[in-house]
This record gives structure tokens, C-alpha cells and sequence, in this order.
């Protein structure tokens, strides 16, 4: 691993000199002349004093550069039968004159901007014209229900909501007007502006309520010049799933990204400016803002789009047909998504049908890989399988195997090596390193390298206590796992409350705050289990009220109809199971991980500070696999 080692070390030995080297890739209005400002740790912020536009970055520069008839953007849907292509100039000028539009409603710098969208180019046109005028994008997948979505208007102070008349799911669609109306009418903040982009094939449209038609407001609009920012200017909040229920907004800010992302797409991923790359993922997640819009369009690559399944649209070559037709050299989805296709088509017949020939490496992460898929996706795809891993807040890869590096040793079950800039740990609860094979916390010591979090959202000090205060100069990533002998980490799992949905980390404490709501419900404990499809699954166990009699289908419809209401489809809660009694702790905390354990079949010690050993004796007696 020569060029790896060396790059890794550089990064730490020399952070300043490498991280200012990394800066060149972009282009700044005022360039840096500092990499690293550590004049209030453990808050640090990344190129104080220079200035940069990042949608400039994104599409001007390459407009300039003479690379305007490239393509920037293929948007392809399966749910419709329709593929269009974006050049950057025609990009450009979208994004212009969008951005002016947002600016003609008194939209403009520090303001903040919700957009609930489906996988449609308007996505990544809002997201950029926010970025080109200094506002902050929040963007909320379309999954989300009206309460989720009203907590993040709220919280993020929102000015307006960008919005369609429906996304599309194989045999339905989804209205979402009604939605955020609901939403709108729960939240404070009041958003004063609300802009929808009219789908035929979804019913409901602007004029029905009062709001702006997207096609209406461009007419009308001129196209905006790009704003100068601030590197440590907010560029947009991500919220994510905290263990409290209340979701965490994600702050990541300009320079600090653009840098990270240009340098881990030709590194990382090996893509090269004019390659087509594939990222298979949602713009409501951090996949889609880093991997779907920005990192290709920061380093002049071809984003590809998809709206459609890795299956049933219409079948499980859905994938293949993607990328023979638009000739994509890599691909970055979910192990979930490798399974479905999997379980699907076990024998690859479909593969069989589609020129590949581009193909040179599939990239998976946002859970774990597990070595039945990597093995078998890498003899049916035959090329390299990356793992990968990283989070929400560091919006790009900790830990991965450096194709645009070198040719390093895949392990399977490994997301590999830590990336340059990342230095990685495993401690014991002590904050004491722990010898390789042994598990422990997976932290980062501090600083954190560009284009991580920046922070939470007007929240500093939950911030400080989530991530910053359990192991003093380092990052809590919540993941627990081991290093090998060979440096090799393999991450285990969240260490804890929040499990990972295909991909989706959700809180399991929002969705109880939903079943403890049902008047047949005492209490009870949500757990992420082991699901062979999307790796986890949240599963509900409920202890009903005294006299309370209700059947167990009748309880358990009524539970799903709750949470898909409350959370959303995307929490595909559907397994609940009436128990007399949750195993606690003396001082009331659930035993939440013991209770996984049991139902997942594997062994579990029984804690010393348990209050009733019975209860727990009863619980394995009834979940523990029969």
C-alpha cells in the first residue's frame, strides 16, 4: 500500500500543507491562504478568510473551461419511460434562472430553503440555485410524513418549501401536497413562499392551493449571478435521526465540501472529469447531496439520476440497463439494493442481456456488506466490489478501499482502511486504544478533515454532548468494531439507538413516541433486527394497558397505519409482538440491545444492573429463536 501510506501520513503529519494542496482543485473567488482554523477547539473550521461560489464550481467553471455540450446530468425514470439529458450549459442556465426566481421572492443569502422532492432534475436545480445565491438548502426525502416534515421546517427556520405534486412507486403514487400543507399548517415558522413543480401523473397542483407553479415562477424570472460566500459559510442542513427522537441538522459548509468531495471522487472512487458515475441513491440523503449532485458536478464528471427500483421496474435487470445504456463506469448504491436483485434474479440471467463493458467497479456502503452479497455480486459482475463506509455527518467516506490511489487488497466484511485526513480509532469505554481484533468504539480524533460537519444547526452544545464529550479530542461515530492485523477495520454496528434501514438511519425513539400513543399501549421498546434484505428492520414489542383487550392483527394494523402516518413508508415498520413485560435496568432504561440480541439468536450476557433477571428469562423464552 505505498501511494496509500504515503498519502495517509502526509494528511496527518502535514494537514496544513496537504488539505492546501487539496484546495487547488477548486476555484476561489479569495483563496485560501490557511487550511486549518484551531482557534476554539474542539470546533474547528476549515479555510478561514477565503470566499467561492459553490455552484460556480459546480457548472460555470466547466461552462468556461469549454466543456458546456458535456453532459452534467442524466436523469433516467423507469417510473415514466422518460430520459433527459442535461448539458452544463443547459444546466447553468437552468440552475440561473431558478436561483433567480428564488431571489425574486426575497430569497437570498442565509436564508433557509426545504426541498421535498422526488428523483427528478428539479431536485438537483433547487439544490444548486440555493447554493448560487447563498441560501441553505434542507432537503427532506419524500418519504416523510407531514409531522416529520414539519419538525424539520421548524427547526431549520425555514423561508420556503420547494416541492412536487407527487413522487411514484411501482403500483401507486405519492400525493404530496397534502402533505405539506399538513405540514405547513403544524410548523411555526410559516414559510412564506412555496413553489411546486406540476408531475401529470400525480393529481393535485399548485393553483389548488394557492401556491406558485414552478414553470410559472422561471417564466417570470431572470437569471441570478452566482453570490460570493464565506468557506465557512453553511452551504446546507441535512437532518438526521438522533436517539432522542429529535432529529439532528446536519450543518456542512462550503469551501470545506467542495474540497473534500472534488479530491474523494478522484480518489476514492477514481472517476475522472467527462466519466459517467452512478450514484444509486435519493437526494433526501447524504448519498444524493454528495454523490448524485455535487461530487460528480464539482470535478466535471456525468451524474446519472435514476427514478425507478433495482427491481420491479420492471425487472431485476433494471440496474444493468442503466448502466449499459449511459455507458456508467462505477456504481454506488446499497447492499440493499445488491440483495433485492439478488433474491430477484439469483442466477444474473438478466445481467446477460446488457453490455457492461464500461462497467469497472461497484461501490457499496450506508450499511453493512455482507460477504454472501459481495461474494456473489463479484462473481456474477466480475469487477471489483468496494465496502465503503461513513455517515450523515461526515457527507463522505471514513473508512474505504482507494481506487484512484492504488490497487489495494479487498477484504470482504471490511469497508477497508481509513481514508487520508481520518484518523481512526477503536477504544475501549475508557477511551484506551484496544489491541487489533478486539471491538470497541470507532471514533476520529480531532480535527475532523474537510467537508464534515460543521456542527448542528443553532445546537452547539448538543453537538458537543452527542459526538464530542464521551472521548475528549475525538469524534463518537456510534459504530462500534475492530482493526485487523493488517489495519483492515470491520465496523459491527451502531453502538446506539438509531438503526440503519436499508441505508436510512432512523430513530427508533421516534417511531415508539408513535406506538406509545395507541390508548391500548402501557409501554414499549422498538429495536433495530436483523433483516436479510435491508440489514435492519425496526421491530416493536408492546406491554398493552391493564384490562386492555384488543387481538393481536387488530393492535398491530393499527400500529403500521400509525408510523407510516406519523414516520413514513420509509420506516417499514411491521413486526409487533405483545409482551408482558421489557427487561429494564434498575434505574428504568430498556434493555434495548439485550432484547435484539435475543431475537436475532445470538448470545447476550445479562447485565449486572438488570432489575428483574425473570422478566428477561420470560422475554428469551418467547422471542429467542424456536
Amino acid at each position: 500500500m505505498g501511494a496509500y501510506v504515503d498519502e495517509f501520513q502526509r494528511s496527518i503529519d502535514q494537514p496544513e500543507e496537504f488539505w492546501l494542496d487539496a484546495a487547488k482543485a477548486i476555484d476561489w473567488i479569495t483563496p485560501p491562504a490557511t487550511a486549518l482554523d484551531d482557534s476554539a477547539p474542539p470546533l474547528y473550521r476549515w479555510y478561514p478568510g477565503a470566499t467561492l461560489n459553490t455552484s460556480v464550481n459546480a457548472l460555470d467553471r466547466h461552462v468556461a473551461a469549454g466543456r458546456g455540450d458535456q453532459p452534467a446530468l442524466i436523469w433516467d425514470s423507469a417510473m415514466v419511460g422518460e430520459q433527459r439529458t442535461f448539458t452544463y450549459a443547459e444546466l447553468l442556465d437552468e440552475v440561473a434562472v431558478f436561483a433567480g426566481a428564488l431571489a425574486a421572492r426575497g430569497i437570498g443569502k442565509g436564508d433557509r430553503v426545504v426541498i421535498y422532492l422526488p428523483m427528478i432534475p428539479e431536485a438537483a436545480i433547487a439544490m444548486l440555485a440555493c447554493a448560487r445565491i447563498g441560501a441553505l438548502h434542507s432537503v427532506v426525502f419524500g418519504g416523510f410524513a407531514a409531522p416529520e416534515l414539519a419538525t424539520r421546517i421548524d427547526d431549520a427556520g425555514a423561508v420556503a418549501v420547494i416541492t412536487a405534486s407527487g413522487g411514484l412507486e411501482p403500483g401507486r403514487t405519492v400525493e404530496y401536497l397534502p402533505m405539506v400543507r399538513a405540514a405547513i399548517e403544524l410548523s411555526e415558522a410559516a414559510p412564506s413562499t412555496v413553489i411546486v413543480k406540476d408531475r401529470p401523473q400525480v393529481a393535485g397542483s399548485a393553483a389548488d392551493y394557492g401556491w406558485l407553479d414552478w414553470e410559472e415562477a422561471v417564466a417570470a424570472a431572470e437569471p441570478a449571478a452566482p453570490v460570493e460566500v464565506a468557506a465557512t459559510d453553511p452551504l446546507y442542513v441535512l437532518y438526521t435521526s438522533g436517539t432522542t427522537g429529535k432529529p439532528k441538522g446536519v450543518v456542512r459548509d462550503n469551501g470545506g465540501h467542495a474540497v473534500a468531495l472534488a479530491w474523494s471522487m478522484r480518489n476514492v472512487f477514481g472517476i475522472e472529469p467527462g466519466e459517467t458515475w452512478w450514484a444509486a441513491s435519493d437526494v433526501g440523503w447524504v448519498v444524493g447531496h454528495s454523490y448524485i449532485v455535487y461530487g460528480p458536478l464539482l470535478i466535471g464528471a456525468t451524474s446519472v439520476m435514476y427514478e425507478g427500483k433495482p427491481v420491479g421496474t420492471p425487472d431485476a435487470g433494471a440496474f444493468w440497463r442503466v448502466i449499459s445504456e449511459h455507458g456508467v463506469v462505477a456504481l454506488f448504491t446499497a447492499p440493499t439494493a445488491i440483495r433485492a436483485i439478488r433474491k430477484a434474479d439469483p442466477e444474473a440471467t438478466e445481467l446477460a442481456k446488457y453490455d457492461m463493458s464500461a462497467f469497472r467497479t461497484l461501490f457499496a456502503a450506508g450499511e453493512r456488506l455482507d460477504p454472501d452479497t459481495f461474494f456473489w455480486a463479484s462473481e456474477k459482475l466480475g469487477v471489483p466490489v468496494v465496502d465503503h463506509w461513513w455517515q450523515t455527518e461526515t457527507g463522505w467516506p471514513i473508512v474505504a478501499n482507494l481506487r484512484g490511489l492504488e490497487e489495494m487488497e479487498i477484504k470482504a466484511g471490511s469497508p477497508s482502511v481509513p481514508v487520508p485526513g481520518y484518523r481512526v480509532e477503536v477504544v475501549d469505554a475508557e477511551g484506551a486504544q484496544v489491541p487489533a481484533g478486539t471491538e470497541g468504539n470507532i471514533v476520529v480524533g480531532l480535527p475532523l478533515p474537510p467537508g464534515t460537519l460543521a456542527g448542528l444547526w443553532r445546537d452547539d452544545d448538543r453537538y458537543r454532548s452527542s459526538y464530542l464529550s464521551a472521548f475528549p479530542g475525538y469524534y463518537l461515530t456510534g459504530d462500534s468494531g475492530y482493526f485487523d492485523a493488517d489495519g483492515y477495520l470491520y465496523v459491527l454496528g451502531r453502538s446506539d439507538d438509531v438503526i440503519n434501514v436499508a441505508g436510512h438511519r432512523l430513530s427508533t425513539g421516534s417511531i415508539e413516541a408513535v406506538v406509545a400513543a395507541h390508548p391500548a399501549v402501557a409501554e414499549c421498546a422498538v429495536v433495530g433486527i436483523r433483516d436479510d434484505l435491508k440489514g435492519q428492520r425496526p421491530s416493536g414489542y408492546v406491554v398493552l394497558k391493564a384490562g386492555v383487550e384488543i387481538a393481536d392483527t387488530d393492535l398491530r394494523e393499527a400500529l403500521v397505519k400509525m408510523v407510516r402516518e406519523e414516520i413514513g413508508a420509509v420506516a417499514t415498520f411491521r413486526d409487533v409482538t405483545v409482551v408482558q413485560a421489557l427487561p429494564k435496568t434498575r434505574s428504568g432504561k430498556i434493555l434495548r440491545k439485550t432484547m435484539r440480541q435475543i431475537v436475532d439468536g445470538e448470545e447476550y450476557a445479562v447485565p449486572s444492573t438488570i432489575e428483574d433477571r425473570s422478566v428477561l428469562d420470560e422475554l428469551a423464552e418467547q422471542l429467542g429463536p424456536k
